[in-house]
């Protein structure tokens, strides 16, 4: 008799599925993929490389300071002052120790614009400066 009263309370109420438990996976699962990404910063603006025969592959590029053939600097997307390029790799190698300054020059760029970024970068403290190239076809 006691077995019946529970299989027909049993019946009565419906299935319930707890969703707290998924929930919290999902948001655990997208801040460990949040953490682990890395995000390469763009110099947001379309330059011509040059070509270079000893042009190699750089695994992580942390920041790209883009000059273009006007002799206009962009970091981020955003056209910067050239005296300011300075206070935003300090900003970048303070956000991301021991992080690396690659320069998207335009072939067509002036060298005395490159020289004085890439003098930038070196005051600020950023101890891996490079330029990027392309490798010939």
């Amino acid at each position: 008799m006691n077995s019946i009263r529970y299989s027909r309370r049993r019946r009565g109420r419906g299935v319930e599925l707890n969703m707290a438990p998924l929930i919290d996976m999902i948001f655990i699962l997208l801040i460990f993929f949040l953490v682990t990404t890395n995000f390469v910063r763009e110099s947001g603006v379309d330059v011509q490389r040059p070509t270079a025969a000893t042009a190699s592959v750089k695994d992580k590029a942390g920041m790209v300071i883009g000059v273009t053939e006007a002799g206009s600097v962009h970091i981020a997307g955003r056209p910067v002052d050239l005296r300011l390029v300075r206070a935003h790799v300090e900003r970048f190698l303070a956000e991301t120790p021991g992080g690396s300054v690659v320069i998207a020059a335009d072939r067509d760029s002036r060298t005395g614009t490159v020289i004085t970024v890439l003098d930038a970068c070196r005051l600020a403290g950023a101890a891996n400066v490079s330029v990027a190239a392309r490798r010939p076809q």
